[in-house]
């Protein structure tokens, strides 16, 4: 008796999830639009960079006290600390180059959350940098933003 109130009790549990997750509230995620999405984001980096517009650069970053950046001194946080950094480091045009992002992968790991590994160079008259970055990339009402920036 005791085992055939609990199968009841797991067959209705379990058709209340199957009914709760065949309604229409969940929508399938198109990964490889997601990642496209992002992808499109950087290319806008690159080009306010490019056009030597640094708050357009940071218009896809969180702009929050929170927004995390690990660089070659350490870790950093927040949005316009974020920006006056890139100020102080690339104060004109000249020290800005040209910037070039190559996104090596792209991992939308649900319809929130996604990261990018890749490498980016700097070219300028006098020499050219380059590393790697990893990039958190979180939803946030609806866009997508970068919350936290490992570049070395």
């Amino acid at each position: 008796m005791v085992i055939d109130h609990i199968k009841s009790t797991v067959g209705f549990a379990l058709l209340l999830f199957i009914t709760s997750c065949s309604g229409n509230n969940i929508q399938p995620i198109d990964y490889h639009a997601e990642e496209v999405q992002i992808n499109t984001l950087m290319l806008e980096q690159e080009m306010e960079w490019n056009n030597v517009n640094l708050e357009g650069f940071m218009k896809h970053y969180w702009k929050s006290d929170s927004l995390k950046f690990i660089g070659s001194k350490g870790l950093s946080f927040g949005w316009q600390a974020a920006l006056d950094n890139y100020k102080k480091s690339y104060p004109d045009a000249a020290s800005m180059g040209t910037l070039h992002f190559t996104n090596i992968t792209t991992d939308v790991l649900n319809d929130s959350n996604a990261y990018v590994i890749g490498k980016w160079e700097l070219l300028r008259a006098t020499d050219t940098l380059s590393g790697h970055y990893t990039l958190l990339w979180k939803k946030k009402n609806g866009h997508w933003v970068i919350v936290a920036d490992h570049s070395s």
